[in-house]
């Protein structure tokens, strides 16, 4: 596959001062301009990306499209648990991150109608997904569970490091009615918020999600 006038995009935590999953950001930005053979930037990404470390918190969103990277800051977003719907938008295989990302704007369109924070997508058959930001995840019993990535979901940055914290995750094809426990969302921006309500109904609060949340961010 050639340049097909899309880009890779990278969305990065500065955090008290650091840049804790950098090294993660640039392995996968570089696995996807391998896979996808897209040209490599003209510039270090690296070297674009680290004097924003020192800035307290911020985000970075780093654009990577016909061999050019550019960096774009914004301020830290909302860290309350949202409110989610379900998509009708179906989710479409989505396993590196570019900038095609219309069916996730079309469901984050559609919550915003619904007067809902997010949404959840669920694939053309009907498995749970992959927020429009977020990887989902949910307590069952002993055991977490989480959508498997042969869905076609993005290997997030946060769903990666949740999969190093917890011993026993269970991954693969759920449907909407398997996420009956408590549920909650990660991203490497966010790290790990506990899902409000979804479709209206109150998602119940675990003890273990606020565990996990603590220990989400490596230490300096």
């Amino acid at each position: 596959m050639g340049n097909a006038g899309y880009g890779l995009i990278e969305t990065i935590r500065v955090r008290d001062g650091r840049i804790p999953f950098l090294e993660r950001h640039l392995a996968r930005l570089a696995r996807s301009l391998a896979e996808l053979r897209l040209p490599k930037p003209s510039q270090d990404v690296a070297r674009l990306v680290r004097p924003f470390a020192g800035t307290g918190d911020a985000v970075l969103r780093v654009e990577v499209r016909d061999g050019r990277a550019s960096v774009t800051v914004r301020d830290l977003p909302p860290l309350d648990p949202p409110a989610v719907i379900t998509a009708s938008e179906p989710h479409r295989p989505y396993p590196h991150k570019t900038t095609e990302r219309d069916c996730f704007a079309d469901a984050g369109k559609e919550a915003e109608v619904a007067e809902a924070d997010d949404a959840l997508l669920l694939t053309h058959d009907g498995w749970v997904a992959e927020g429009t930001v977020w990887a989902v995840f949910w307590w069952e019993g002993d055991a977490l569970h989480t959508p498997a990535l042969d869905l076609g979901i993005l290997p997030g940055i946060g769903r990666a490091r949740v999969l190093e914290l917890v011993q026993r995750v269970e991954q693969g094809r759920y449907r909407p009615q398997a996420l009956r426990g408590s549920v909650f969302l990660t991203n490497a921006v966010r790290g790990i918020v506990p899902m409000a309500s979804l479709d209206g109904a109150v998602v119940p609060a675990d003890p273990r999600t606020a565990q996990l949340a603590s220990r989400f961010w490596p230490p300096a």
